[in-house]
C-alpha cells in the first residue's frame, strides 16, 4: 500500500489493480467527510468495496462472467469519523476478536452515520451484468421479500439496466441509516449527485451482511476491516 498526493488531495494505491483511493472524501448528502482504511488483495466471485473511518480499506475482488478470472474492479470502505466514539466496548480487541464478533459489525450497520462502500471498475462492463452479479448476492439472503423489499430492488435494478459502465467508473453505495442507502454513480471523478435512494431495512441490512456478516462474499475484505478498526480502537 503506497499513499501519494495528488494536488491537495491524498490517495492510497490499491497495488494490484493500481487503483487509487482518496484517503478522505465527502459524498453527496454526507455530514462529514468519510475516510479509507486500509488494502486488500480479492479473487473471490463477487466484487465489492467501502469507505470508513481514520481507517481505511480497500480490497479487490473478480467476478467470473462468461470468461473466467476476467478482474472487474477495486473496493474500499469508508466511514463517517465519529462511528469509532461509538464502539468503545471493543477497545483493546485484537483483528482475529474483531473478525469474529459479528456483534460489532452489527452495531457498525445500526449506528444512523455514514459508511460507504466505493467500488472502482479496472474495466468496462455493461450494468445489467454488474447488478446480476450484485443480485447473486442479494436476492437469496431475503426470504420473503415484502412489497417493500420489491419495489427497492427493482429501484435498485433499474440504475444498471441498459447502462454502459466504462473503465474507471465510480459507484458509491452509501448507508446514511439502517434503513437508507443511497446509490451514487460517476464515470468523471466523485459524485455530485444522488442517482437512487433504496429504502428497505432487509435491502440495505442484507447488502452489508453480503460484506460484513458471518459469511461475507469477501473474507480477507472482513479482515482487512478488522486489522483497521483494531489499530483505530488500540
Amino acid at each position: 500500500m503506497e499513499k501519494v498526493e495528488i494536488g491537495s488531495a491524498e490517495y492510497i494505491e490499491e497495488p494490484s489493480t493500481n487503483v487509487k483511493f482518496q484517503t478522505s472524501l465527502t459524498l453527496p448528502e454526507c455530514s462529514s467527510p468519510l475516510s479509507l482504511l486500509g488494502t486488500v488483495f480479492e479473487h473471490p466471485k463477487l466484487t465489492k468495496a467501502f469507505i470508513f473511518m481514520v481507517c481505511n480499506n480497500s480490497g479487490y475482488r473478480e467476478k467470473v462472467f462468461a470468461i473466467i478470472g476476467v478482474k472487474v474492479y477495486a473496493a474500499g470502505l469508508y466511514l463517517n469519523q465519529s462511528i469509532s466514539n461509538k464502539l468503545n466496548a471493543w477497545k483493546g480487541r485484537s483483528a482475529t476478536e474483531i473478525q469474529g464478533d459479528s456483534s460489532l459489525f452489527d452495531s457498525i450497520f445500526q449506528i444512523p452515520l455514514e459508511k460507504s462502500l466505493q467500488i472502482v471498475l479496472v474495466r468496462d462492463v455493461d450494468g445489467k451484468t454488474f447488478w446480476d452479479a450484485l443480485d447473486e448476492a442479494i436476492s437469496p439472503r431475503i426470504k420473503a421479500p415484502s412489497p417493500v423489499d420489491v419495489s427497492a430492488l427493482s429501484t435498485f435494478r433499474s440504475i444498471f439496466q441498459g447502462r454502459s459502465l466504462r473503465k474507471g467508473t465510480f459507484i458509491f453505495l452509501t448507508w446514511m441509516e439502517p434503513s437508507k442507502m443511497l446509490v451514487c454513480i460517476s464515470s468523471d471523478g466523485l459524485p455530485s449527485s444522488v442517482d437512487a435512494t433504496i429504502k428497505s431495512m432487509n435491502v440495505t441490512m442484507v447488502l452489508f451482511d453480503v460484506f460484513f456478516g458471518n459469511s461475507p462474499v469477501s473474507p480477507s475484505l472482513k479482515a482487512s476491516v478488522a486489522n483497521g478498526l483494531a489499530t483505530v480502537l488500540k
